[in-house]
């Protein structure tokens, strides 16, 4: 190889300074944005694979497990990213053009400081109001999931679910996760909030 084509060579090599597009992501619920303010910590997104990896294992033949960032479009006022969401083979429908736009069987949000309040109580309302058969709020600091049921037009606490617990869901019957071994990963990284 002559030196003029090693001097190109290292040119193509080079980094090169640039500006990157960077997604913005943000929710709309009732119409006001809410920016995401910073990433997760390692411990809710290892939550989030575990999860993922364990309805996935036993549901895949019943649907479709996707996790953020992933919009689902209520309606123009409420598109909301959830940390996992799960359509029923019956349900797939509601994927059109390649976005959600429709209301999945199962939605999950795991609680962080920035969003806990917003998962618990605003998101429970809007998820509620459109009629997600289930939800489960996922609690990393106490090692529990809030499992609510979509019954008769409001939601009803199914169970909460510790450490030591089996989740099994009344609306997948797919679904039957250990949770000591979901929250044993996530524990070695899970830093107390300071707030």
């Amino acid at each position: 190889m002559s030196e003029e084509e090693k001097d190109k060579r290292k040119e193509a090599m080079k980094e090169q300074q640039a500006n990157y597009w960077i997604e913005e992501r943000y929710e709309i619920i009732e119409g006001v944005r809410y920016d995401f303010l910073s990433s997760p910590r390692v411990s809710h997104q290892i939550l989030v694979t575990e999860l993922y990896a364990s309805i996935r294992s036993t549901c895949h033949a019943g649907g479709i497990v996707l996790v953020a960032p992933m919009d689902v479009h209520f309606d123009e006022n409420n598109i909301v990213q959830p940390d996992l969401i799960f359509i029923a083979n019956d349900n797939l429908h509601i994927i059109k053009d390649g976005w959600v736009k429709g209301v999945p069987d199962l939605l999950v949000e795991i609680l962080s400081p920035s969003t806990g309040s917003k998962d618990k109580v605003q998101k429970k309302i809007i998820y509620e109001r459109f009629g997600v058969k289930e939800y489960w709020i996922v609690d990393p600091v106490y090692s529990t999931i809030d499992q609510l049921v979509f019954v008769d037009g409001k939601y009803r606490l199914e169970a909460t679910y510790g450490e030591e617990d089996t989740l099994k869901s009344p609306n997948l019957t797919c679904i039957s996760i250990d949770l000591h071994l979901l929250f044993q990963e996530a524990m070695r990284f899970n830093v107390q909030p300071t707030e």
